[in-house]
């Protein structure tokens, strides 16, 4: 899965009386560039003056055994993996012992604007039967452009709780279906009625700070304004964990967590 980095930009000017100068003096400050755009609008990007967190999601304990995935009533799912035996993607561990397909988030501290919606869709693909990426990220009001590449059918139904639901067949060849969320929901799962072993998870939210672990289980969010911001994960089996973190303008800070079988 290939990794998900966003930023965004952030206003901040220091008082003149925390910089040591005199009221007749101007100050000099390093001000990050402002995430409105002047005359106001929303709150675009900028990557190169915000706060950073990394980390890491560890996995600790015996790894489960994925079971196989039972394809052999479809054929042409048979067919595009060369007869080769498929698993489950429930619990991925990596090489490295970390958690792959882990949703990361900022879920609350972020200041109140309203952050603008990339213009680029996030892709869901049905490749071999499965969905690919198992997990993504998207924001409210993106495009998703849900692809077949498959020579056989398949009917994809998102189970929302939050967001409308919507159940919808297509054919090889088909056009990409575009789909977008209004709320946000973390995470809606994806199945196909066609083929039941097939799952997807959807994590929506109203803001591009989020990422999604991927072969070596870390995860990167850049462009924070400076403040205290709690960051959750969330996995399919295991659930949801949080934890506080406090980055300043050009700061960097690391969150990491343990997920236990």
């Amino acid at each position: 899965m290939k990794k998900i980095w966003i930023g965004a930009g952030v206003a901040c000017a220091l008082m003149l009386s925390g910089c040591g100068g005199s009221s007749n003096e101007t100050a000099k400050t390093e001000t990050p560039a402002a995430s409105t755009p002047a005359g106001g609008g929303e709150a675009v990007p900028d990557e190169a003056n915000g706060g950073t967190i990394t980390g890491k999601v560890a996995f600790e304990g015996t790894a489960p055994k994925m079971p196989t995935l039972d394809m052999s009533d479809k054929p042409d799912c048979v067919k595009a993996h060369n007869g080769q035996p498929v698993k489950s993607q429930e619990v991925v561990v990596n090489g490295n012992g970390t958690l792959k397909n882990v949703f990361v988030w900022v879920k609350a501290g972020l200041p109140d604007k309203q952050w603008k919606v990339s213009a680029n869709a996030v892709e869901l693909d049905q490749k071999g039967c499965m969905y690919e990426p198992h997990v993504l990220g998207v924001m409210t009001g993106q495009n998703i452009e849900i692809k077949n590449n498959d020579p056989t059918n398949h009917n994809i139904h998102p189970a929302a709780t939050v967001n409308a639901d919507f159940n919808q067949s297509q054919s090889p060849g088909a056009p990409p279906i575009m789909k977008t969320y209004a709320r946000q929901e973390v995470l809606i799962p994806v199945k196909c009625n066609v083929h039941p072993w097939m799952r997807a998870y959807i994590g929506v939210v109203s803001h591009p700070f989020y990422a999604v672990t991927g072969d070596d289980g870390t995860f990167t969010i850049k462009g924070l304004p400076p403040g205290t911001y709690t960051v959750e994960i969330v996995h399919e089996k295991y659930g949801k964990q949080e934890q506080q973190v406090t980055v300043g303008a050009k700061d960097s800070k690391t969150a990491d967590f343990t997920v236990k079988s």
